[in-house]
């Protein structure tokens, strides 16, 4: 039997510091309530590089209004899926990669595991290498130095070294640390945010706004899924990760409600604005350093409030990413305390933070291009795993654990057939209506990207569709196990 617990039975009851592994919570210490899921999915969301999304929609054609209703239904909607997962996390009290175990063997769960860690961290670097140039834009205003990272060396890891850190402290303390966190940070960040929207409020071409001409319905459909697989899509299997607290009691309509709302309100919120920034200044959509551009359109009292709220929000959202994978890489086999597993994730973004920002040259957007087609793979294993809930009731808590031979989930050689070809068959037929790669100079183009579907960005739509609708002709559906 070859278990694969990683510490002691401690979780946030027991003290600051969360020293359990991805082994379930005991019913006894299931406490949790909807309300702090509310405010962990806000916190995750604040950031003010909302903005940028609310600027490509626009640029793409829609009308601020139309804009809106693509932010309402894509955020709220997909947050709503994000909520519906995290129902699994209440049933098993175990993290979701670990829960999907249950679903697609020991072994077989590997592949899926895999994408869900590697898009974490690309997503990580991303977010500690945009954090670290606000903070070097800060630094520069109080200063007076050059912008440019690659003059002040030290400087720059010093600001990465500080998103590092401040991420460390509350995703290495664990779910109790981060839930009390998230909520009082989100007032803090959250009016500063309310400060800078105000402001560039005020700067909005309200004429250019009224005389935009309407967009065609397909046109607001494909936007509905750009936000989608933007926003609650690539955190869907990060959502049992935080539900695996919440007491039995809880209703499942609760979960999905707090996540919906929790992160619907700020995004609709910060691609509304957006939107309407764009509307008087279509370059915003065009920028390279969403950061910067926006820095450019404030005055320098208002410049640092609002690098302050951007480093927060991504340092929120980076909190949540890096204890998910912290225990995504637990299961995956790597035999750590918990804690441990949090500060290996942080040093490799830490080392990719500084690749971007000191050596590279324009890799930035061919690698952000890279982690965005991984969540082709990663909305075929939400297709599946949301199918298997169907009829699933409860986990095996031992089985969850037990990665040998005589576990409940080995299935066929670790390996349940029928999920894991369902995740596969969902993956080729999403990439066949994708494009894959920079938009000036794709990688890969699929044979059907050229069609209704693929030119409106809906591949995630197919590969959810193909991927659960596998499953559940498979048997996965009908058989509870």
């Amino acid at each position: 039997m070859a278990t694969d617990t990683t510490d002691t039975d401690a979780g946030p009851a027991g003290g600051a510091l969360e020293t359990r592994g991805i082994e379930p919570v005991p019913v006894g210490e299931r406490d949790g309530r909807p309300g702090q899921l509310f405010w962990v999915w806000f916190a995750a969301n604040i950031s003010i590089l909302g903005l940028p999304l609310g600027a490509t929609l626009v640029a793409s054609g829609l009308t601020v209004w139309q804009a809106v209703v693509a932010a309402v239904l894509g955020a709220v909607g997909s947050f709503a899926i994000v909520g519906a997962i995290s129902i699994a996390g209440r049933r098993g009290g175990a993290p979701g990669l670990t829960l999907s175990r249950a679903v697609f063997g020991a072994r077989g769960n590997i592949g899926p595991t895999l994408v869900s860690l590697i898009s974490r961290l690309g997503w990580e670097t991303v977010n500690t290498t945009t954090a670290a140039f606000a903070l070097l834009s800060l630094v520069t205003i109080v200063a007076g130095t050059s912008p440019a990272a690659k003059d002040h060396p030290v400087i720059t890891i010093a600001c990465i070294a500080v998103f590092v850190l401040c991420t460390v402290l509350v995703a290495g303390l664990g779910h109790g640390v981060l839930v009390a966190v998230q909520r009082w940070a989100t007032w803090v960040f959250g009016a500063l945010n309310i400060l800078v929207g105000g402001f560039l409020v005020a700067t909005v071409d309200w004429t250019a706004v009224a005389s935009a001409t309407p967009a065609p319905v397909g046109a607001v459909v494909a936007a509905v899924g750009v936000i989608a697989a933007g926003t609650g899509i690539g955190w869907a299997n990060a959502s049992a990760d935080m539900s695996r607290y919440q007491a039995p009691s809880v209703r499942a309509g609760s979960l999905v409600l707090s996540a919906a709302a929790g992160a619907g309100i700020p995004l609709v919120l910060l691609i509304s604005l957006g939107s309407l920034l764009a509307a008087g200044d279509p370059a915003l959509a065009e920028a390279g350093d969403p950061v910067a551009a926006i820095r450019d359109m404030l005055p320098v009292w208002m410049a640092i409030p609002y690098l302050v709220a951007a480093f927060g929000g991504l340092l929120l959202s980076n909190h949540l990413s890096v204890y998910s994978a912290g225990l995504t890489t637990l299961t995956l086999g790597v035999r750590l305390p918990r804690v441990y597993a949090v500060v290996v994730d942080v040093l490799v973004t830490f080392a990719g933070a500084i690749y971007f920002m000191l050596v590279a040259d324009g890799f930035y957007t061919p690698f952000i291009a890279f982690i965005s087609a991984l969540a082709i793979p990663i909305t075929a294993w939400v297709g599946v795993f949301a199918v298997d809930m169907l009829r699933r009731v409860d986990y095996d808590p031992d089985a969850l654990v037990d990665t040998g031979r005589s576990s409940r989930y080995w299935y066929r050689g670790g390996v349940e057939p029928r999920a894991t070809a369902a995740w596969a068959v969902g993956i080729v037929a999403g990439y066949l209506f994708a494009t894959v790669g920079p938009s000036s100079a794709p990688w890969f183009t699929g044979p059907l990207a050229g069609t209704w579907l693929g030119e409106n960005g809906l591949a995630w739509v197919i590969t959810f569709v193909v991927a659960a609708g596998a499953y559940a002709v498979a048997g996965g559906a009908r058989e509870p196990r």
